[in-house]
């Protein structure tokens, strides 16, 4: 008998026909009620009330501090960032003016000390060295199968990688620390190639495929590759060095490292963890937060009639946070972080990039309209919304705006977070190989009710 084949689009339609009569019928069983939350002591999202963390490991990597105990009192602070022990803000002013840091803070990271100039030297020829992708990758994974997700398109390309790596399952330190190199030099092209692909394929516009120059910095050659001339100005690559640098580390918690060791600690391949790590930053609550903070902004442009009038401003914001305007979440995009309060260090130092930037580029107004919207924004969440531990704006605020100022697309706005916190996770994951021989296992304390089973030609 022949089966009768079913055209893919009503494949689909049928899909979503059931789908939403499930949910319809059961989403109400699927729903737990808040109180046993705290009837076991759960701390939702792993952290408390507070804001802190549940301490479930110990790294050497990084230092997020946003409070300090002064005269036995729990005192909160202007946020601080180290890597390695080092200031983040000391590493930007060390590197800024001279020589691109990109390199040098990733040697930091990986290897627990700043390099003297013949191991940077070393260190930026091997990245150099590994810009290269297998024979015919880019036209046969990359564009061929073009998306608008660049951030699927590059998962899909580091699993794929993997087909290409003898090794690929050699957990051995040697071996991590050789994918890692790999990785954090390629990922640049997986991002721009794909976003080409897609700009191509799905925009109709002209397709071009610039190769990285091997005596070029991380940031001039994500520049480089990305533009059709090729061409950018000093101010603009060492405005990108700095935001590599300030988003490539930021401590074991963060949705996207926690992956990381939690996928390392099944003994999974460097691919896999990477690729894992991936998904978890493009979620909108983590990697994704400057696209949210750049449609927020574009909607204060399209319903505030006077950018000058801060009390239109204010009242515009008041009605999102009221959930009458822009998404209706309730959610100044940001402002706010889950560990700083009073200040997130990262932000500060884009902010001053962000105004160098825009007073080149003639956009002072639109800087000034940003400073605005943050001032407001955390005058309006302090009187309104019970914080334990004070808001501030975060890195996510300035980083879309910068972003958008060196004409990068806003489909690369993740992506480019990725080339950075891809040096992070790999740092991480050798810290979990050699430090952590156990699987991640947190309990779960099941709710669930016991129930008689029912023949089916009993059941309603």
């Amino acid at each position: 008998m022949e089966v009768k084949r079913i055209p893919f689009e009503d494949v689909i339609r049928i899909n979503d026909e059931y789908a939403a009569r499930q949910l319809d019928a059961y989403q109400e069983s699927f729903e737990i009620d808040a109180d046993r939350y705290f009837e076991y002591n759960v701390q939702r999202g792993l952290r408390d009330i507070s804001g802190n963390g549940v301490l479930v490991g110990l790294t050497n990597i990084s230092t997020v501090t946003s409070k300090k105990i002064i005269d036995g009192k729990v005192v909160h602070v202007d946020g601080e960032l180290s890597y390695r022990g080092y200031d983040i803000k000391d590493l930007i002013k060390g590197v800024y003016g001279s020589h691109f840091g990109f390199e040098e803070v990733a040697y930091l990271l990986l290897f627990n000390e700043l390099p003297n100039a013949d191991q940077l030297e070393e260190f930026k020829q091997l990245i150099s060295m590994n810009r290269t992708l297998p024979t015919n990758f880019v036209r046969d994974i990359i564009l061929k199968a073009p998306s608008r997700d660049i951030m699927n398109s590059m998962t899909r390309s580091v699993l794929t990688l993997a087909s290409y790596d003898e090794k690929m399952a050699d957990t051995s330190l040697e071996n991590v620390l050789e994918q890692s190199i790999k990785l954090i030099a390629q990922f640049p092209m997986l991002a721009v190639y794909a976003y080409h692909a897609y700009n191509h394929y799905e925009l109709h516009d002209s397709l071009y495929i610039h190769r990285p120059d091997r005596n070029r910095s991380m940031a001039e050659n994500i520049l480089r590759m990305l533009r059709p001339d090729s061409a950018y100005t000093d101010l603009e690559a060492r405005a990108l060095d700095a935001a590599l640098i300030l988003h490539m580390e930021h401590g074991g918690g963060n949705n996207s490292t926690f992956t990381t060791r939690v996928v390392t600690s099944s003994g999974a391949d460097t691919y896999s963890v990477i690729a894992s790590a991936l998904s978890s930053l493009k979620g909108p609550k983590h990697g994704g937060a400057n696209i949210k903070v750049m449609e927020m902004m574009k909607d204060i442009h399209e319903h505030v009639n006077d950018l000058n009038d801060n009390d239109e401003i204010e009242d515009y914001l008041k009605k999102i946070l009221h959930k009458e305007a822009f998404d209706h979440s309730g959610l100044i995009y940001g402002v706010g972080h889950a560990v700083y309060s009073l200040s997130d260090p990262r932000a500060v130092i884009l902010e001053d990039f962000a105004r160098k930037l825009a007073a080149a580029k003639g956009l002072e107004n639109e800087y000034h309209l940003y400073q605005t919207v943050a001032e407001k924004g955390l005058d309006l969440i302090r009187k309104e919304r019970k914080i334990y531990k004070g808001v501030c704006a975060n890195v996510d605020f300035y980083s879309g705006f910068v972003y958008s100022m060196l004409n990068i697309p806003v489909e690369m706005y993740t992506p480019i977070f990725a080339m950075a916190r891809v040096v992070g996770w790999c740092a991480h994951r050798m810290e979990q190989l050699i430090n952590e021989d156990k699987i991640m296992r947190p309990a779960y304390q099941s709710v669930c009710e016991p129930k008689a089973y029912v023949p089916i030609a009993e059941r309603k």
